[in-house]
């Protein structure tokens, strides 16, 4: 029997990244050898999300991988943001690493550059929750015990009284008509910190709501156990 192809998950700290991870473990067709993050330099902060650093490395650590951090500087020019992709892929190739996994559900221009970026590195993209139905999929992964909170909402799209809740089935019976259930439209983001993927909680208490560059974040803060 063959052995598996290595591969990387995008991570981004929210819940399609961390149900996507425990998909992956279900179904055996890649091994999954470490997380790949892109850092906020200027904030210390995982890149749209909002999401401290800190908690990402206490993520990494509960899912038994290795994180792998890309630095960017904010703001961040669509070309140093491929640069800085591009070494990442350069060291997984050099690390035997064949394969990266996205929780990408249904945008399709997303989902072709990623493919086309990929391709030219030489990589094989894998999207292993690709059109799901985003209702049915936010309640599975809630009757599954995911827990996850809304670290940054798009007040164009959402109320920004949505940031800080906690990503359950209340939130899903709130949320306005025309709002994806997973945010994947950019509705919102959110922080997993609890799940099937997870050895243990990530423990968070929500700080500060700040409204920055037309987006609301909820601090999210590292709480002991």
């Amino acid at each position: 029997m063959s052995a598996r192809p290595k591969a990387w998950l995008s991570w981004s700290s929210g819940k399609d990244s961390a149900w996507t991870l425990h998909a992956v473990r279900q179904s055996g067709d890649v091994e999954i050898v470490a997380l790949l993050t892109t850092i906020n330099r200027a904030f210390g902060r995982v890149a749209m999300h909002g999401v401290r650093e800190s908690l990402v490395d206490a993520q990494a650590q509960s899912a038994g991988l290795p994180l792998v951090k890309v630095p960017i500087p904010y703001p961040c020019p669509n070309e140093a943001y491929e640069r800085a992709m591009a070494e990442a892929m350069s060291r997984a190739r050099a690390e035997g690493v064949t394969h990266m996994v996205f929780g990408d559900l249904f945008l399709e221009d997303i989902r072709q550059y990623r493919e086309e970026k990929l391709a030219a590195c030489g990589m094989t993209p894998v999207f292993p929750l690709w059109r799901l139905d985003t209702a049915e999929l936010a309640r599975q992964m809630i009757a599954a015990g995911l827990e996850a909170w809304l670290a940054c909402v798009d007040p164009r799209k959402l109320d920004r009284q949505f940031a800080g809740r906690r990503f359950d089935a209340r939130l899903l019976a709130d949320l306005p008509s025309g709002i994806d259930p997973c945010g994947e439209f950019g509705e919102f983001h959110t922080l997993a910190t609890a799940g099937p993927m997870f050895r243990a909680p990530v423990n968070v208490q929500v700080g500060e709501i700040v409204e920055r560059d037309g987006f609301v974040f909820a601090d999210l803060l590292p709480q002991p156990a």
